[in-house]
């Protein structure tokens, strides 16, 4: 079937407003650090499972390639489409199904933003956990199908901890309805979880059940100043002891993020004094603001006299808590201030962070001595580090020049090429850094098992 006579079909489906060509795919960025022109033949916006399933089935038949897209804020290129893709964008499929409060669980479709999950749950005294700035444009698909993290992993675990149900369609249009509700559940394969994370190779995800949390009452917050590494890690296990399981976050902002955005943009209160070479802002939440709250401090104060902390501040009320974090959410005025920025997220053990972080930044600097400019941060109390940097050069040849230093110097200590943000097309090439051979061929028989024509999102995460 040509491509315009299959169009033509899934517009019969999908209705005239549910198919989008010409100009406006092209008025659509490829992604949100690229804002080029998006390249596919057309985006298809089905408006529930039954639709995707139809569309999917047409284009089975006439072997079409297709890329699923959620809300596009991915950092990978794991939506990538070329000129002769048809994308498949979950954006109508935004109805908030079901809400159990007794059972915990919130019913989705897949198009549905990650912040209007939060709203909902809040609504009815629960909490979703997993938040991360994209949370106003990320789709909860978007977010099952890369493992999304985020800042409570430390507590709560990634996505694919909240997920207790999904319904998913094959790329012949297959529907894999595993709707479950309940949090133990051990009848067979746990189908779900060949969808999580796989970043829509087998599957494209259409709705969800996901597990929600009683709403907290308490925030106690703190940023302290720490002199030297091999302090961080007691510095976690203090507070992850103290707080009796309260943490929720532990993020660490080395000297040059926080100098960067703090000393040099002018954009934030200094929260402590400029100078130690590492800053944590350290979280917790609980039940009850006042028992909590002399808990945090007490805590706090055995860090300072145990020499773990030099410097610190607690947040007073909600202003002062958002001042602190916007210290380290405020990434768009990093990607600003370093102009010509390359993002890298990659996971390893914390007690070899630093060391990790010093052999990549010697040698970045080695290769380019006079525009080399970095900033590292992360959640650190779940192993994930983030690099923001710039060599001056957009350019892709020298961009994987960096990735390869970044990359293989995760090898020697067991590290992952990717912590929260999956491989889509950027970080295939060096999945093997990662994964050994029995794991990738496991991992290709699953996909042509499940896609034998090779049609769903091609290309990424395994390549062609």
């Amino acid at each position: 079937m040509a491509v315009d006579e299959l169009l033509k079909s899934i517009e019969a489906l999908v209705g005239k407003g549910g198919l989008l060509t010409g100009d406006d795919v092209r008025a659509r960025p490829v992604g949100w650090m690229n804002p080029a022109p998006n390249a596919a033949r057309a985006i298809v916006r089905p408006a529930s499972t039954a639709e995707v399933s139809q569309v999917m089935a047409l284009c089975h038949a006439a072997g079409q390639r297709v890329i699923p897209v959620g809300g596009n804020t991915g950092l990978v290129e794991g939506t990538l489409a070329g000129p002769d893709d048809i994308m498949i964008s979950t954006e109508r499929m935004t109805r908030v199904e079901a809400v159990d409060v007794d059972g915990a669980t919130m019913t989705v479709q897949a198009g549905v933003p990650l912040e209007v999950v939060h709203t909902r749950a809040a609504d009815d005294g629960l909490m979703f956990p997993v938040d991360f700035g994209a949370r106003g444009s990320a789709a909860i698909g978007g977010a099952i199908s890369t493992n999304a993290g985020g800042n409570a992993v430390i507590r709560y675990g990634m996505m694919r901890e909240q997920v207790l149900g999904l319904e998913a369609v094959l790329a012949d249009g297959t529907i894999v309805s595993s709707m479950n509700r309940m949090l133990k559940n051990n009848a067979g394969y746990d189908l779900k979880q060949l969808f999580i994370g796989t970043e829509g190779t087998l599957g494209i995800i259409t709705r969800a059940v996901l597990r929600l949390r009683p709403a907290l009452r308490s925030q106690n917050t703190a940023f302290v100043a720490v002199d030297s590494f091999e302090k961080i890690p007691a510095l976690l296990r203090h507070f992850g002891s103290a707080l009796g399981g309260t943490l929720s976050a532990f993020e660490v902002l080395w000297h040059d993020f926080y100098r960067t955005i703090v000393v040099e943009t002018g954009r934030h209160q200094l929260p402590v004094a400029d100078g130690q070479p590492f800053y944590v802002l350290i979280e917790a939440r609980g039940g009850d603001q006042q028992a909590d709250a002399e808990r945090f401090e007490a805590a706090l104060e055995d860090a300072f006299n145990d020499a773990l902390v030099c410097d610190g501040t607690i947040a007073q009320g909600g202003a002062q808590r958002q001042a602190l974090w916007a210290i380290r959410d405020d990434i768009e005025t990093l990607l600003k201030v370093m102009g010509t920025p390359f993002a890298f997220d990659v996971s390893l053990p914390i007690a070899v962070a630093d060391a990790y972080v010093r052999r990549v930044l010697a040698r970045l600097e080695a290769r380019w001595p006079d525009t080399f400019r970095n900033a590292t941060f992360g959640h650190l109390g779940d192993s994930n580090i983030h690099f923001v940097m710039t060599v001056g050069t957009t350019d892709r040849g020298e961009r994987a020049e960096a990735m390869k230093i970044i990359y293989e110097e995760l090898e020697p200590y067991g590290g992952s090429i990717s912590a929260e943000h999956g491989i889509g097309v950027e970080k295939r090439a060096y999945l093997h850094h990662t994964r050994n051979t029995v794991e990738l061929e496991l991992m290709r028989t699953l996909k042509s098992c499940l896609d034998p024509k090779n049609i769903l999102n091609p290309g990424k995460v395994l390549g062609e």
